[in-house]
């Protein structure tokens, strides 16, 4: 029997995750949580092989899915973190996989795609949705001109409308470093402007 637990702060999402997967026979929902805190609470209490959660909480949370999934994670014995969410941009794959994610999976996944998946994350295997997978590969196959997980944050805030200066403070980094990023951001996606820069990322799914 595979034990879960469903992080999501949507209670109709939790409960359309948990009609989903009970209708298989090796899957029990030991537990729910509808922040990113009180995942990390309970996925540190036994009894729990596989996390299923989201990247995006509410006010109620001051913690995203990925901070949650490396604080869960980095314990010895963790259970399995299987990202279950909308955004599938680089900028939400890369942080949640380089904290630890073993799968990736967009909530409009077919209902067998996500019980193979949690599966796959029982077993340690890694689950990713295919135009996950895909921009993985072409980032494998081509790694000088792949954006690195800063350059995908500082461009997410350039694209929020931070200037360098409040993008400097937020990420605590001098003003510099932020400018010398967006050179290297201009050079990989062949642009000369801040505009251009998120134009062009956003169409190939690297920025939402």
């Amino acid at each position: 029997m595979i034990r879960l637990l469903i992080a999501d702060d949507h209670p109709v999402v939790r409960a359309g995750l948990r009609a989903v997967l009970e209708s298989e026979q090796d899957f029990a929902i030991v537990a729910e949580a509808a922040t990113a805190e009180r995942a990390v609470e309970l996925a540190a209490e036994p009894g729990v092989d596989v996390v299923l959660m989201d990247l995006q909480f509410g006010p109620g949370s001051t913690m995203n899915g990925a901070q949650a999934t490396a604080a869960i994670t980095a314990r010895a014995g963790a259970p399995r973190v299987l990202v279950v969410t909308t955004y599938d941009s680089d900028a939400d794959t890369l942080p949640a996989l380089e904290a630890g994610a073993t799968g990736y999976l967009l909530k409009d996944a077919p209902p067998e795609e996500l019980a193979q998946a949690v599966r796959a994350a029982a077993a340690g295997r890694s689950a990713l949705a295919p135009s996950v997978a895909d921009r993985l590969l072409e980032r494998m196959r081509t790694p000088a001109a792949a954006l690195s997980a800063r350059e995908t944050e500082v461009l997410g805030l350039v694209a929020d409308g931070l200037t360098n200066q409040r993008i400097s403070q937020h990420l605590h980094l001098s003003q510099a470093t932020v400018k010398s990023h967006l050179v290297h951001i201009y050079a990989k996606l062949g642009v000369d402007s801040r505009t251009a820069a998120v134009r062009e990322a956003r169409g190939r799914g690297l920025i939402r």
